[in-house]
């Protein structure tokens, strides 16, 4: 994996002007010289609910993804989260370390879209009870086996 250089990484001011700018994620934001947080609303498909979401991405950071309502641990009915982060609930939606996610790489085109995804998945998980989305758990022992179909839908994607 090729080192970042200043020059390669976008700026939290431009990744703000992205999201600014989508057509595919309307939202509103905060942005300082250390952080910026997105606010928007996610429904996955047509028939989904509605979901409030925020992104945070700190400078030099990694964007921190909630849903900030529904509560999905009500939506869970006392189950176990599938693929997220504990402690706060953080999405899980891209293996670290394995280029899928760089500060090379805007927000609005691969956390926003793989944001919507991961609801489409819990949602179907909801319903089923088996995490559809691959990924790698705690445990397991081949991460590119489980995320080899969550990596052929994401680059259908974009």
């Amino acid at each position: 994996m090729k080192e970042l250089t200043t020059r390669n990484r976008l700026s939290l001011p431009q990744q703000y002007l992205f999201l600014q700018r989508s057509k595919a994620v309307t939202g509103e934001g905060v942005l300082d010289p250390r952080h910026l947080e997105w606010r928007f609303r996610a429904q996955p498909t047509p028939l989904s609910r509605l979901y409030q979401v925020t992104l945070i991405l700190e400078r030099d950071g990694t964007p921190d993804v909630r849903v900030v309502d529904p509560d999905l641990r009500l939506l869970a009915d006392g189950r176990e989260l599938p693929h997220i982060y504990h402690d706060p609930d953080r999405l899980c939606l891209y293996l670290p370390g394995n280029g899928q996610w760089d500060a090379s790489k805007r927000l609005d085109l691969t956390i926003v879209p793989w944001t919507h995804l991961w609801l489409i998945y819990f949602e179907e998980w909801l319903d089923s009870d088996d995490w559809k989305g691959g990924g790698k758990h705690p445990g397991e022992d081949d991460p590119d086996e489980s995320n080899r179909a969550l990596r052929r839908r994401l680059r259908r994607m974009g």
